[in-house]
């Protein structure tokens, strides 16, 4: 039996949150996308590893019957592009604000790896009882860093229900990435204080992107305020891929 139903004939939405959100951070888009009709998933992402959190996803991806569009914001563009590999299913991949990683790089080093980035220092530490630590943003640091183009209600509510990430998560390698042999398309904002903006614009390139959208003066979090663009982007990449053999 499916997780949704699929008698629009249309693909299977699923969309992967990444790090210091949550499910929640999609409401708006999963409203433009029940709108029209589409299937959705929100999949609430373990955040404990590349490898475990795509296998998670690959797990979950199974019991989607038809077509399958994976999105995925930030760290979840890495778990989509490691989980959304070997399923016929998965027909387009779409990264907002989101990792596009080679096999072997790690989400932190392509944070890093060009200047822009200032997430390392809002971040705060809490250890867990095997002796790791999980990362949260600061509550006082959230909204300039993570969501400055939403208000700052929505920001401080973001900024509560945040979830945390295993710290190891960032320097964990990714497997075989899905966007070699899958389409994709891209969208970010022009001033993420988490991947910086070049980094956004390398991975695009070098990924092949069928339509990259740059979104000015765009926060990390730029598809919570311009969810219609990302809904628009969804929609042309389930357009040009799904329905087909």
């Amino acid at each position: 039996m499916s997780i949704t139903e699929t008698a629009s004939g249309k693909p299977t939405v699923v969309l992967v949150h990444g790090a210091f959100a949550e499910s929640s951070s999609w409401n708006g888009v999963i409203s433009g996308l029940l709108a029209e009709g589409y299937p959705a998933i929100a999949v609430a992402t373990p955040l404990r590893g590349v490898t475990f959190d795509s296998e998670y996803l690959r797990a979950l991806l199974v019991d989607v019957e038809g077509d399958i569009v994976l999105v995925g914001h930030s760290y979840g563009g890495t778990v989509v592009s490691g989980g959304g590999t070997d399923n016929p299913n998965v027909k387009a991949l779409v990264f907002a604000g989101a990792f596009a990683p080679e096999e072997g790089e790690t989400p932190g080093d392509l944070a890093s790896r060009l200047p822009g980035s200032s997430l390392g220092e809002t971040l705060t530490k809490v250890e867990q009882p095997d002796g790791g630590n999980d990362l949260y943003i600061m509550q006082s640091r959230y909204h300039a860093q993570f969501a400055a183009d939403s208000s700052v209600d929505v920001a401080n509510v973001m900024a509560v229900t945040q979830r945390p990430i295993l710290e190891s998560a960032f320097g964990e390698k990714s497997g075989k990435p899905a966007w070699k042999t899958i389409p994709s398309w891209f969208l970010f904002g022009s001033k993420d204080l988490n991947i910086p903006v070049a980094m956004h614009r390398f991975m695009a390139e070098r990924a092949g992107s069928r339509k990259t959208v740059e979104l000015p003066e765009g926060s990390h979090t730029v598809a919570i305020p311009e969810a219609a663009k990302l809904v628009d982007l969804i929609r042309e990449a389930a357009d040009a891929t799904c329905g087909r053999n």
